[in-house]
């Protein structure tokens, strides 16, 4: 029978099978890189700096989180202004590791944009001296927090967290190879820059375009069921929230979408997944594909006119994003992927205690 098989089914067969080698190495150059990176960032540290960034795995701190500025939300971890120039690099180096190049790009412009902000403020503050002040809040692009969580290995399960204002992102890695990667939060403020040497940059314009594409491509009964409300939420819905579940309404389904508007759900989805590594973006697909694509919905609440209020969200059986730009007269974003089962790696870890015996 074999000598019926065509060299054709063969190599479509080799082909699949070397794309299955190729993402299992993937996965492992990931969890691998990242261990290495994080093994090298503290083991650069003084032993003062190294308790100040380490913390055992099943510590609470670990599910600690939130994207306002720590004197609102007091942190723990190492500064990255706490660092030498060598640390400071390597610290970066730990956040290449879990972060694709356009995702790494993202972040590291959120901590520039608190130069911005920081000269906004103090300009508003010139202008109106005797206006009343709340707290004033200290801008600063190297006030992000560096903490590791367990021994980073290539075997166990440890994991990360680099966090402050409008950037939070948590990874999770566990028995060595599988990668959790939520929640992650990205936020911008301002949105636009209006003003000065950047103006114009959009650090998360793509969100809002993306999200845009898709509204504007939907049909009157389309955008009746997709549009959930004409007011958008003061901010995200789930917020800081540890535990989250399916937020109701859930808008306009991808089943419910012509192909053309499936693929461009699935370019805003992009959005969000290609700003993880490689191997963490396909796992994060493959489930959202598992689960089905078809069940994956858009809504949209506020105003539809561009630079006006508004807010979305993306909902699959597995996962949840929201997008919220109301603040600062719709021009301060906020974004998070979350995963139901899978925040902080508990559905990994869940299954890998009912795999091994403990």
């Amino acid at each position: 029978m074999s000598s019926l098989i065509s060299p054709r089914v063969c190599l479509v067969a080799a082909v699949v099978a070397l794309a299955a080698i190729g993402s299992t190495i993937a996965a492992e150059r990931s969890s691998s890189v990242m261990a290495d990176a994080a093994t090298r960032l503290l083991g650069s540290l003084t032993p003062a700096q190294r308790q100040e960034a380490s913390f055992a795995f099943d510590a609470e701190e670990r599910m600690h989180w939130h994207f306002i500025p720590t004197e609102m939300y007091p942190r723990k971890g190492l500064l990255i202004r706490a660092m030498s120039e060598p640390q400071r690099k390597l610290a970066h180096e730990l956040m290449k590791a879990g972060l694709s190049q356009r995702g790494y790009l993202t972040a590291s412009s959120i901590m520039d944009l608190e130069m911005v902000l920081r000269g906004i403020e103090a300009a508003e503050r010139a202008a109106a001296p005797q206006a009343p002040r709340g707290q004033v809040l200290e801008r600063d692009p190297e006030k992000y927090f560096f903490s590791v969580f367990g021994t980073p290995s290539a075997k166990a399960t440890w994991g990360w967290r680099v966090e402050g204002h409008h950037v939070s992102l948590h990874f999770t890695v566990v028995n060595g190879t599988l990668v959790a990667s939520s929640p992650s939060f990205f936020g911008s403020n301002p949105a636009e820059v209006r003003e000065g040497p950047k103006k114009g940059l959009r650090i998360l314009g793509a969100e809002e375009d993306a999200a845009r594409a898709l509204l504007q491509s939907l049909d009157a009964a389309q955008r009746a069921k997709a549009i959930i409300d004409t007011t958008a939420p003061g901010d995200m819905v789930t917020m800081a929230t540890v535990n989250i579940n399916p937020l109701s309404p859930s808008g306009l389904d991808a089943g419910a979408m012509t192909a053309a508007q499936r693929d461009l759900l699935m370019k805003l989805l992009d959005v969000y997944i290609g700003k993880m590594a490689a191997d963490i973006a396909e796992d994060r697909l493959a489930r959202v594909r598992t689960a089905g694509v078809e069940k994956v919905a858009f809504a949209w609440a506020g105003e539809t006119e561009r630079g006006k209020k508004h807010y979305y969200r993306i909902q699959g059986p597995t996962f949840l994003v929201e997008y919220d730009n109301t603040q600062n007269d719709g021009n301060h974003i906020h974004s998070v992927w979350r995963d139901f089962n899978g925040d902080f790696g508990r559905d990994l870890l869940r299954e890998h205690l009912t795999r091994t015996p403990h």
